[in-house]
């Protein structure tokens, strides 16, 4: 018998072509940029899917410049027709309620006239035609809904979509809708500005921007505080509590109304002129946005609107934010999406508004809100605690920010750490341009609370600085609002306590000011040069601000004394208030002339914990710090990358800036052919205790 032969093997399917992780699709691109993610890969791919899913519903009603987007020119008091008559169209989404009334002083209040009509998806409406309405309801009118709810019980309520609510009487705690539709309304002057350097971020409150105890305007803001937040060479302001919240103290954190201006501080058209203003100068205006959450009350907000708890937020205990004692959105319903992403384009559209800082993105990710949790692991990011639906909301909610205003800046406050926050959405990430580097403020003040500045690492500092996900943009800074809050205090607190209070004129001596005053400016430049592509400072805290934020409150007799900037410290010559916010002002034209910020090259080029000395470059600058608190070098050398010249750019120690002006303004320090540390050439220089150089080859 013949030997059989075997037949061939089969052929192999051919291998599906390589395709790079950046260029995939499937939302797993980010392992692109950090390999230990792959374990993860079908967790990113379920997330992206899932984001899709919210897509597919806005791209099946026109995109991101569709209807989806644009629920504020539908809901609410909108002029329009109906059968060929112009008139005014009233709509309210309330599923559960049993009765819609719209009442107002243009219907004496009648809760047994005009009565909205229900459709099959919970819309209601009603129609105001001009023949009947036009001279009732006008401009300024007083309006509100009553509404019977799936629990039976009738209330007035603000309707959801309004854009004007006032405190009726002025100062009281009740509040109405009104219907605002002024004959002329703002037109913007001024073009975009064009940035100079990276984003450096001034965060304002126009409520406690005024030095009077009293609530500031947006005219007064207008007037006296824009112009010192761009002869500081910032190129952004970030306003906070611009959507309207009954409690004053509240920061403006427990929003009520998401398409109204807070009345406090004046009208919409108001805040259009700052903008614009704002623009002329040279400044994009970011909004601090809270889509986080929203504040509790019935009578003001959206809570319980149609009768059930369940109608734009979660119902019970998941809707419930135990710590922040306000309600959580459920994000995977299409009218609550509708609602906040037409917020979004509302704001940039109406209000001209540059773009947002995302409030409370931590809390929206983490079904515990990530209270007391540590993320220690990348396990974190892809458990069951993790919120898919507030995930691909704020995904969402990038594109339709980026699609509606393409030069937008989005930034994210995350404390979490959450992969791919700041890349785009096609690549598996979330789409900010930006993401908090919130963990640096923490660091200073546990450092200036644990160990005095002769203990410090710099090593330490170094790293901890440079601690955050590559090819991310971050905002770095030393502090913000959160740590001028009461109960907490300032770098300029920590470093000097009440001697503030006595020993802040040149004609007082005080070691502890001096100490405290070097220690700011080198806080702050270190933080500056390292700590992110972007930097942001909280108004006041630039000059070493003495007090505290302390809003209007039972508990301090609703003083007004908290809540308030002293800007009569830096006008006052004889005060070293002016030192820290003329060098201030020097770190922002730093990256104005240099555009150190965006600059990805940083370097360390000599670190020496006995000595306190931290040498490192950021592109083309060279930064030399001493944080010895007694010793001074003389002729100490360091190693520059560059074989040239090199000048003093910058310099603590000038007299402008408070110091003891030890060291020559534009000092030159000629190139020396002496390697050292790995570098064929160095300089010498002089170096006081408690001082930092940036220097500038030339």
């Amino acid at each position: 018998m013949a030997n059989s032969v075997p037949p061939p093997p089969p052929t192999p399917p051919p291998a599906a072509p390589f395709v790079p992780w950046r260029e995939r699709k499937d939302g797993t691109g980010l392992i692109g940029f950090d390999p230990w993610l792959e374990p993860y890969a079908q967790r990113m791919r379920d997330r992206y899917s899932h984001y899709l899913s919210f897509k597919r519903l806005l791209d099946e009603h026109g995109g991101a410049m569709g209807e989806m987007t644009t629920g504020h020119k539908y809901f609410g008091l909108n002029r329009g027709e109906k059968d060929g008559k112009r008139g005014i169209w009233y709509r309210e989404w309330a599923p559960g309620a049993k009765s819609l009334r719209l009442v107002g002083d243009f219907n004496g209040w009648d809760r047994g006239a005009n009565f909205l009509q229900r459709d099959e998806w919970g819309v209601w409406s009603v129609f105001l035609p001009d023949a009947e309405y036009e001279s009732r309801l006008v401009h300024g009118s007083r309006v509100k809904v009553h509404v019977v709810g799936a629990d039976d019980v009738g209330l007035d309520r603000l309707p959801a979509y309004i854009r004007r609510v006032v405190q009726d009487p002025p100062g009281s705690p009740s509040f109405v809708g009104v219907y605002w539709n002024p004959p002329t309304g703002y037109e913007f002057k001024n073009g975009l500005p064009t940035r100079k350097g990276g984003l450096r971020v001034y965060e304002a409150h126009v409520g406690m921007a005024q030095e009077e105890g009293k609530v500031g305007t947006f005219k007064e803001f207008t007037a006296n505080i824009l112009p010192r937040i761009a002869g500081l060479h910032y190129n952004a302001i970030q306003l906070m509590a611009i959507q309207e919240h009954p409690y004053y103290g509240s920061f403006g954190y427990h929003v009520s109304n998401f398409f109204a201006v807070s009345s406090r501080f004046g009208t919409p058209e108001d805040l259009k002129e700052l903008i614009d203003t704002a623009h002329g100068l040279g400044l994009q205006v970011i909004m601090d946005l809270v889509h986080s959450h929203a504040v509790k009350n019935i009578n003001e907000g959206l809570n319980r609107f149609d009768g059930t708890d369940h109608q734009y937020f979660h119902g019970g205990v998941r809707g419930q934010h135990v710590a922040w004692d306000s309600l959580c959105f459920d994000y995977s319903k299409y009218e609550v999406q509708r609602f906040l992403l037409s917020n979004v384009r509302y704001w940039l559209e109406e209000f001209n508004f540059d773009g947002f800082r995302f409030d409370g993105v931590t809390s929206m990710l983490y079904l515990d809100h990530g209270l007391g949790k540590t993320f220690g692991s990348y396990d974190d990011y892809f458990t069951l605690n993790t919120d898919g639906d507030a995930l691909a909301y704020l995904q969402l909610a990038n594109v339709v920010a980026h699609a509606v205003k393409p030069s937008a800046v989005t930034v994210a406050e995350d404390m979490s750490g959450m992969v791919g926050m700041g890349r785009p959405v096609a690549e598996g990430g979330l789409g900010f341009d930006y993401r908090l580097a919130m963990g640096i403020p923490d660091y200073w003040i546990k450092l200036l609370k644990e160990k005095s500045d002769d203990q410090w690492s710099l090593t330490d500092i170094y790293h901890t600085l440079l601690n955050r996900r590559a090819h991310e943009k971050h905002l770095g800074y030393s502090e913000s609002h959160d740590q001028a809050l009461v109960g907490d205090k300032t770098l300029a607190f920590w470093l000097m306590d009440k001697e503030m209070y006595f020993s802040m004129s040149r004609f007082v001596q005080s070691v502890v000011v001096d100490r405290g005053i070097a220690l700011h400016k080198m806080i702050r430049l270190v933080t500056f040069a390292l700590g992110g592509e972007g930097y942001l400072n909280f108004m006041g805290n630039e000059f070493g601000h003495p007090e505290w934020i302390d809003f209007p409150r039972e508990g301090n007799g609703w003083s007004y004394h908290h809540a308030r900037r002293q800007w009569s410290l830096i006008d006052k010559d004889h005060l070293r208030y002016v030192g820290l916010n003329n060098f201030d002002r020097a770190m922002q034209v730093l990256d104005e002339r240099f555009n150190l910020l965006e600059d990805p090259f940083i370097e360390q080029l000599a670190c020496h914990e006995d000595t306190k000395q931290l040498v490192f470059r950021r592109g083309p600058l060279v930064f030399v710090f001493n944080f010895h608190p007694t010793e001074s070098y003389v002729g100490l050398r360091v190693p520059v990358p560059d074989a040239r010249d090199y000048r003093v750019v910058l310099n603590t120690d000038g007299p402008q800036f408070e110091g003891q002006g030890r060291v020559p303004e534009f000092a030159m320090y000629p190139k020396q052919e002496v390697g050292m540390y790995g570098r064929g050439q160095s300089v010498q220089l002089y170096l006081p205790s408690r001082t930092a150089q940036v220097l500038a080859p030339v």
